[in-house]
């Protein structure tokens, strides 16, 4: 009966397995784009340097698309190299152990660039993942046979909430840290029921201590907790040499990850990112409003929208209760608050440490944030109703989770209309009129568009995207972009960069696309200078210009006209820090 079940259980998992990995690739094909600390990613784990912008030859001067691939992709003559990724990290703020795997995955696609190296790697991390979320579950399930169809379900929905598969696809070390705090969750609970330490428990947890910290120095937040609960734990119950053990093996990872990588401490302590977490941590000013904000990311991307809509069944049920005499909670689960302290703890300090309000900073806690509420769920549920209905219940909760996506985009698409999806500018004058038709047609709580007065129809699009539920760098709004370049890649290129808002990593994807194109820094723009850049280069066709943001748009687009005599200027698309047009 028990190799039965344990059959059944295996084949639970690898169904769960197997079905997000199917949405995983999915996703995967639909990623237009790359968000620019993905580019740092591939540059970091391939090219000779941190920043393809510190060549010296980068500047001012034409390049071909080859140029620009070579930041993203392993050459022939690189594969076996792997000593440059250690030298670019430590002139980075991340520890090397993500961008080394991520190194080894793009070694199998070799001299051009593809999305696939990173997400690959992301989807075998996640089927780790997902592997220990479920014995997590299964634990705080109290493990009985009955509950590991209902520990299976849990893992399966959290691992296809927005949140998991952003995860997948955003090509950072994030995947790889959620790994490690699922695993350092799992061995601490398996921990919890050795009468004495076990030296392989204790040496895992070592080694995934280690692994952590090579990983995101954010990881530290999470093991700092788990391990100040473990301390107080043997304090109380006396066990010291325990607490000898335990502490003597977190000590030695922090040594050997300081060993491995010393630059760490500089990184930590004396980098700017370093730097700015420490200011954030000791000034708590804006505290409540980060939290608010990553309330609002969390019910988005890790709950797909739900979060409050099962924060009102939560107090149904307690009312229910409350009114029928039930008891509200039945058991006490040892397992809670190692899984809950930990979690929060880092959520608050990430919410105050980290330089943006951003969901990638929560992503590696947002599986472990999902679940315990949804344990709550569960757990409220008892003793209510007889099995079965609550059964259909808990099954009710999970379908609306992953339906809710669908049902949201719809209300937004609806809201918004279809003349609003599909209109594109033809002047950067007309922003300011689509800014205002936009606010009086839809009911969507947008006011920030009355102020529109330079921003481009995608801009809105953009921040009405917020709106709407869907993996945020999937970038399915870079698409048409995307094309509109590919369709123009023979056309002279001219990118005018402003250095106060240099964001060019979010757009060398483009570039990787485009025969000829040139990147000119803090260009004082006049008919000469245009002249002289495009001497020799067949505009007949027209050109390219992107216009960093910054700058005076109408007044280059005028200047460039009139330099090369060309008629018309088309706006194409709004990128994260510049403006695309199309003149000829």
């Amino acid at each position: 009966m028990q190799v039965k079940n344990k059959k059944r259980e295996i084949v639970n998992v690898i169904i769960i397995l197997i079905i997000q990995t199917i949405v995983f690739i999915v996703a995967g094909i639909n990623k237009s784009y790359i968000h620019m600390d993905e580019a740092y990613s591939l540059g970091l784990a391939s090219y000779y340097r941190t920043d393809i912008q510190e060549n010296d030859d980068f500047y001012n001067t034409w390049h071909n698309k080859e140029y620009f691939s070579d930041y993203l992709t392993v050459n022939e003559n690189e594969k076996n190299d792997f000593s440059q990724v250690y030298e670019n990290q430590k002139n980075d703020v991340h520890p090397p152990l993500y961008y080394l795997l991520l190194r080894i995955a793009m070694g199998f696609h070799i001299d051009s660039y593809s999305k696939w190296s990173g997400i690959i790697l992301n989807i075998i991390i996640y089927a780790f993942i997902t592997i220990f979320m479920y014995l997590i579950i299964k634990k705080l399930l109290q493990g009985n046979d009955r509950y590991k169809e209902k520990s299976a379900m849990l893992a399966l929905v959290s691992s296809l909430t927005l949140s998991s598969i952003n995860n997948v696809i955003y090509i950072r070390m994030y995947a790889l840290s959620t790994l490690n705090i699922a695993i350092t969750t799992y061995l601490h609970l398996k921990l919890l029921d050795k009468e004495e330490n076990n030296y392989k428990l204790l040496l895992a947890i070592g080694i995934f201590a280690l692994i952590g910290s090579l990983t995101h120095y954010y990881y530290l937040f999470y093991l700092a907790m788990l391990f100040v609960m473990f301390v107080i734990k043997y304090l109380k119950e006396k066990e010291y040499k325990e607490l000898g053990k335990y502490v003597g093996i977190i000590a030695l990872a922090g040594i050997i990850s300081l060993i491995i990588f010393p630059y760490s401490i500089q990184h930590m302590f004396f980098g700017y990112r370093g730097q700015g977490v420490l200011s954030n941590l000791t000034d708590i000013s804006k505290f409540i409003i980060s939290i608010c904000e990553y309330i609002f990311i969390t019910n988005v991307y890790a709950f797909n929208n739900t979060l409050f809509i099962l924060l009102i069944f939560i107090v149904g049920v307690i009312i229910y209760k409350k009114v029928r005499k039930i008891k509200i909670v039945e058991t006490k689960n040892k397992y809670v608050k190692y899984l809950m302290l930990p979690t929060f703890f880092y959520a608050i300090l990430v919410a105050i440490a980290s330089p943006f309000i951003e969901l990638r900073y929560m992503m590696p806690v947002c599986n472990l944030i999902f679940v315990l509420f949804l344990y709550l769920v569960i757990t409220l549920l008892k003793n209510i109703s007889k099995e079965k209905i609550l059964n259909k219940i808990i099954i009710g909760v999970y379908l609306l989770i992953l339906i809710m996506p669908f049902i949201s985009n719809k209300i937004v698409e609806l809201s918004i209309g279809e003349d609003f999806r599909n209109e594109q500018e033809s002047s950067y004058s007309s922003k300011t009129a689509i800014a205002q038709k936009l606010r009086s047609k839809t009911s969507l709580p947008i006011e920030v568009v009355s102020d529109f007065t330079d921003i481009s129809m995608d801009d809105i699009l953009l921040y009405i995207k917020d709106f709407k539920l869907e993996p945020e760098v999937m970038y399915s709004n870079k698409r048409n972009i995307s094309k509109m370049i590919r369709d123009n890649s023979n056309l002279p290129t001219l990118y005018i960069l402003d250095s106060n808002h240099n964001r060019f990593l979010d757009d060398i994807l483009l570039f990787t696309n485009i025969n000829e194109s040139y990147i000119a820094k803090d260009m004082k723009c006049n008919e000469e200078k245009i002249k002289e850049v495009f001497l020799n280069k067949d505009t007949s066709q027209g050109i390219l210009i992107f216009i960093n943001d910054g700058q005076r748009n109408d007044d280059i687009l005028d200047v460039i006209k009139n330099g090369l005599d060309l008629k018309n200027i088309k706006y194409l698309d709004r990128l994260n820090a510049c403006d695309v047009y199309l003149v000829n």
